[in-house]
């Protein structure tokens, strides 16, 4: 059986990888679960792996625990695709988000295939470089339309002056006028329409 090796970078600390080997035979979750246990991350998070090109550019989704909108357009699960299915290339990449409601974003690019060895257990932690960000907590984050009782909306200024705004100031001059007249040059710069 061959063996994919993929080197799974995080895409804002490239100084930070893994090497994961894993049977062809494998699917996109069971690759999901060897990046977490290599990087100690929950995998119990909704997350996606996107077929990608040579510039990362997301394609075909392959999700877990996808949102009902997401399958009701028919998208892939990663418990049901295995990774032989998209490996077109001997590089092949796919662009990986972690966790959509704290997202991370990982590369994930096939950099050999080889044979399967006798008394290896896969999937394999090959290299492990650098040490994994810390998870922000989701309790560092005030949530959308709840309101903190310390967090009090202050009064607005009634006068609007004291910001430097004056409801009686005349503001042609921006607009290219003087005095209530049109400037006769445009500065160089003429309205192509």
């Amino acid at each position: 059986m061959a063996i994919y090796r993929f080197r799974v970078t995080f895409e804002d600390y490239e100084d930070v990888y893994r090497e994961i080997d894993m049977p062809s035979k494998a699917t996109f979750l069971e690759l999901h679960q060897a990046i977490h246990n290599a990087t100690g991350y929950n995998p119990d998070v909704s997350s996606s792996f996107y077929v990608s090109n040579d510039q990362w550019k997301k394609g075909t989704e392959i999700a877990f625990l996808p949102t009902e909108r997401k399958r009701s357009n028919g998208v892939l699960a990663m418990e049901g695709i295995r990774l032989s299915k998209f490996i077109d290339d001997p590089h092949q990449k796919f662009y990986y988000i972690y966790n959509f409601d704290r997202p991370y974003d990982f590369h994930v690019e096939l950099i050999k295939i080889l044979k399967e060895e006798d008394g290896k257990e896969y999937p394999l932690v090959f290299k492990a470089v650098g040490t994994v960000p810390k998870q922000v907590a989701a309790a560092n984050f005030p949530l959308p339309g709840v309101e903190d009782e310390d967090d009090e909306e202050e009064d607005l200024p009634a006068d609007e002056t004291e910001y430097g705004v004056d409801e009686d100031e005349d503001f042609d001059l921006f607009d290219g006028e003087e005095d209530g007249e049109e400037e006769k040059g445009t500065g160089g710069v003429e309205d192509g329409y």
